[in-house]
């Protein structure tokens, strides 16, 4: 079966590292024709259309030229230019959230590449001052470095979190359950999975345990890896897990979870039929997890 979370990493880009600090390359790349770029305002794109919008090296305006690397027998870039651009014309630029829904449609955008994109601007938007010294920082290696005065290089940076799916009773049976819960700035009906970061010094499976205990009350035993996916929301890696609970009362904290539930898959399918279950969208990976544990599509989304 192939799940919802995988269209967005899908057919990857080669990344061509070795070139980002050759100049002759890159100048060579962005002289040809079909070479594409994707222009981001601060952390925003202006999509045409409903769809991503490469243009040619000749379209692109004055900016950080930022190499993505090569698919399709050609090359990929990001033009970052200021944010103001989008922030006075902020209906007409959209942060990524917002394309999700059709992302993983589009063969064009290049999911990857656009995540590629996105994440870097989202990294040299926020960082701005080297954290050793405090000197300004300057854009390397076609953006993938910064470095200040003193010498001191900063590297993307990449936030571990997961994300899980935790049951209860013996896989598979009738009386199998899922636990689901919502924020309280979600629409009634919401649910999605746990999730949460991983803290210094701590394995996946700990910190699984440890953000279901501390959400929603429940004692979780054995966990075991499920997939992945990047999310530069603004600078996760998403890490699925599913957990077998070991207790099954519910306490939440109020304070990130303000409601969850049980869900066996007779309820589940009811509820998201009569649409008072609204589940995460397609191309997220808790889709996919709640939809792997479901044993196959359910109706409706975010």
């Amino acid at each position: 079966m192939t799940y919802p979370h995988e269209q967005l990493s899908a057919n990857p880009h080669d990344r061509t590292a070795v070139h980002r600090a050759d100049d002759a390359w890159l100048q060579d790349r962005w002289a040809d024709p079909e070479t594409r770029v994707l222009v981001v305002s601060g952390t925003r794109i202006k999509p045409v259309d409903g769809a991503i919008d490469w243009v040619a090296p000749a379209e692109a305006p004055d900016g950080l030229r930022v190499l993505l690397g090569e698919h399709d027998g050609r090359a990929w870039f990001a033009v970052i230019v200021d944010a103001g651009i989008s922030k006075a014309a902020q209906g007409e630029w959209t942060p990524l959230r917002g394309l999700l829904p059709s992302l993983a449609d589009d063969a064009m955008a290049g999911a990857p590449l656009v995540f590629h994109a996105l994440g870097l601007a989202e990294w040299l938007f926020v960082t701005r001052y080297c954290p050793r010294c405090g000197e300004p920082l300057a854009p390397a290696k076609s953006g993938h470095e910064l470095t200040c005065a003193n010498g001191h290089t900063q590297f993307p940076r990449t936030d571990p979190a997961v994300i899980m799916v935790v049951t209860h009773g013996e896989p598979g049976s009738e009386d199998e359950r899922c636990l689901l819960g919502r924020q309280a700035v979600w629409p009634e009906g919401r649910f999605s999975t746990l999730a949460g970061f991983c803290e210094p010094g701590e394995t996946l499976e700990d910190a699984v345990r440890r953000e279901v205990a501390e959400e929603v009350g429940v004692e979780v035993g054995e966990v075991e890896y499920f997939g992945n996916q990047p999310w530069p929301l603004p600078a996760s890696l998403m890490l699925g897990m599913i957990g077998r609970a070991v207790s099954t009362d519910i306490t939440v904290d109020e304070h990130e979870i303000e409601e969850a539930r049980w869900f066996t898959r007779t309820e589940m399918k009811t509820l998201a039929e009569a649409g008072t279950l609204v589940l995460p969208g397609g191309v997220s990976i808790s889709r996919s997890l709640v939809e792997h544990w479901y044993g196959g599509p359910l109706p409706g989304a975010w």
